[in-house]
């Protein structure tokens, strides 16, 4: 007997989505922000929880290292344990979702195969991709958590960029992805394009919010 045979969902029975949006007067979408670390995913996504906070916005900021310390305890960093942690986090992301709230994700999701696992979960139209990029050098040199000496040093193993690959987004994900280049451009005005773009995608059609 499969594991599935005595389970029975109530999908039909709950309250439906639609009601919960109504009720915060937005929709629910997932913000996947990606790239090496040190690129500065978290900094603009604690920053656009804050200005989305502040307008009144039902928000909930999902972020690598905090998840690892509770939900993902306990996986580590082989292809197997990256993408099981990509997997967990796209099932809670898309549960926020489809509860109406604004749910930002800030992983560093190195390999297009981890990108489209998350996007089949969440579904396309919930997900909004946005690769944070930023040298692999660069991020050396701005090392925020000095995780790159230790990785020099040989003290972190399986580090994404160095002994890990990355996986920029290819000419497929021009469609889906949103990219910010943190070299280019100062953190403020990254902040103001996501803004820009996110803002449309989570008001409901006839909201002047």
């Amino acid at each position: 007997m499969s594991d599935t045979a005595n389970l029975h969902p109530i999908f039909d029975r709950v309250l439906q989505r639609q009601e919960k949006e109504s009720r915060l007067g937005q929709r629910g979408r997932v913000i996947w922000l990606y790239g090496l670390s040190g690129s500065g995913k978290s900094t603009l996504a604690i920053a656009l929880e804050r200005r989305l906070h502040a307008e009144g916005f039902a928000t909930q900021l999902l972020d690598g290292d905090n998840i690892r310390t509770g939900l993902n305890r306990g996986l580590g960093f082989s292809d197997a344990d990256r993408q099981e942690n990509i997997r967990r986090i796209a099932e809670v992301a898309k549960l926020f979702a489809v509860a109406g709230v604004v749910t930002l994700c800030s992983f560093i999701t190195p390999l297009r195969a981890h990108r489209g696992l998350a996007r089949e979960i969440i579904g396309a139209e919930d997900l909004r991709e946005v690769y944070v990029k930023a040298s692999f050098d660069t991020c050396a040199r701005r090392d925020p958590k000095g995780l790159y000496a230790k990785a020099a040093a040989g003290e972190v193993g399986q580090f994404t960029g160095k002994d890990s690959t990355f996986e920029e987004p290819g000419a497929d994900d021009a469609g889906t992805t949103l990219t910010l280049d943190t070299e280019a451009l100062p953190p403020e005005a990254c902040l103001a394009l996501l803004y820009a773009d996110v803002l449309p995608r989570i008001r409901p059609p006839t909201s002047s919010k």
